[in-house]
């Protein structure tokens, strides 16, 4: 006979078979789907990792390169401009306007004679006489040199 409960109840005595029920079954089932998400997330912010790196160091080399970018734009502007050209005539030209007087420093200690004036000799080039018309139509027409008439 059945046991009654103190409520009056018949008990129930639950078997313990080696199954699993159906709402265990889901569980294992949401439990695994969810580790796979996780797993699956957790490798994607890993491969993120190196992407974000390059990505930094590609922004600081872009504004590096934008800054360089500035300061060349800037010297090309004065380059163009007319103080420039002043400013290389008289520092590296060595160009004077009129009325200015060019002076070259001298370190002190130094005994410098003076620069010799040099000596100029004006040598006196004589040209040879122009060939007459008919010995450059011979030169042109044979190989031989014209030959002498006894004029020159």
């Amino acid at each position: 006979m059945e046991e009654l409960e103190p409520t009056g109840k018949p008990e129930r005595k639950r078997k313990r078979t080696g199954q699993l029920s159906g709402v265990q079954i889901m569980f294992a089932a949401i439990l695994a789907i969810g580790l796979a998400l996780a797993i699956n997330l957790s490798s994607l912010i890993n491969s993120a990792r190196p992407l974000q790196e390059k990505f930094r160091q590609l922004s600081d080399e872009i504004t590096l390169l934008e800054r360089e970018q500035a300061n060349l734009i800037v010297e090309r502007d004065f380059a163009r401009s007319d103080a420039y050209v002043e400013s290389w005539a008289r520092n590296e030209g060595k160009m004077v306007r009129p009325g200015d007087v060019l002076v070259i420093p001298v370190p002190s200690g130094l005994n410098l004679e003076p620069t010799p004036v040099p000596e100029f000799s004006v040598a006196v080039e004589t040209t040879p006489p122009e060939p007459e018309a008919w010995m450059l139509w011979w030169a042109l027409f044979f190989d031989t040199p014209p030959p002498n008439l006894g004029g020159s």
